[in-house]
């Protein structure tokens, strides 16, 4: 059983409790304007130039030796990502952390997570998954009973808006939100904030509100904008549609975070 594997990530903080290893597959089914990693995207390995680091040594064909040119995305056996997980389970121990699947979209290769969060699971780690939520359901059920926590995104309420700024409509999401709020499994939804798109009150006021009837005091995390996104693109050929945007003032997010917990949930705000 191999995958696409875009990157795996020691020490991680921010995606889940204690210190995680955060496993990056590559492909997604959605095209968010403001995609943070873009280079996950295709459901391949992919070539990438980072002009800054070229040398002009004339070596791009035989091996570039400071990575100016690189492959985005190799295969990997659920074993060889498993051995790299395991080297840091003491930390894992110690903080209350474990392996956070991500992307992309972890659902995108749904036999290599399956065989991944089982292997995990039996090796008595904790794992979480980040997911857009957008996929066929008989896709993210076999894999909740070997889930701790499942962190999805709903971006925008209005499915018009939804389909505009991510190419698709939301309706999938919402359902499989009530399923996985139905499924016992713990879950935190988030919203990432896109100046001009999905920081509105009435989006945050729609979206906390469906999300106050998914279970008692569900969790809610508003994530700022994050500047760093921009650089990704043009390595991969891609042009990046929101230049110029900037992270939402502290005055702002206390807004709306406040919005957010007067419909009934629990709601954080941090670095996207």
């Amino acid at each position: 059983m191999t995958g696409i594997i875009t990157d795996i990530q020691h020490f991680s903080l921010h995606d889940g409790a204690g210190i995680r290893t955060t496993v990056f597959m590559k492909g997604c089914n959605l095209r968010c304007a403001w995609c943070h990693n873009p280079e996950t995207l295709q459901l391949k390995p992919e070539p990438a130039y980072y002009p800054a680091k070229c040398i002009h040594c004339g070596h791009c064909q035989t091996g570039c030796p400071t990575g100016a040119r690189t492959t985005i995305g190799r295969e990997m056996s659920v074993r060889e990502v498993l051995d790299q997980i395991l080297r840091d389970q003491d930390y894992y121990t110690s903080s209350g952390g474990g392996v956070t699947v991500s992307g992309g979209e972890p659902f995108m290769q749904p036999a290599f997570l399956r065989e991944l969060l089982r292997a995990c699971r039996e090796a008595g780690l904790n794992t979480n998954v980040e997911t857009n939520l957008s996929m066929p359901w008989d896709v993210i059920e076999p894999c909740l009973p070997n889930l701790d926590h499942i962190y999805f995104d709903i971006k925008l309420f209005d499915p018009n808006l939804h389909r505009q700024w991510t190419g698709a409509g939301n309706e999938t999401i919402l359902q499989n939100a009530k399923r996985i709020g139905d499924s016992g499994v713990p879950f935190t939804v988030r919203t990432p904030l896109i100046p001009g798109v999905t920081d509105t009150e009435d989006n945050i006021r729609g979206i906390a509100s469906f999300v106050a009837d998914l279970g008692p005091s569900p969790e809610y995390e508003l994530l700022n904008y994050n500047v760093l996104a921009e650089a990704k693109y043009a390595p991969v050929g891609l042009t990046y549609p929101l230049s110029g945007a900037r992270p939402l003032p502290k005055e702002r997010l206390r807004a709306l975070c406040e919005i957010a917990g007067a419909a009934g949930v629990r709601c954080t705000v941090r670095k996207g």
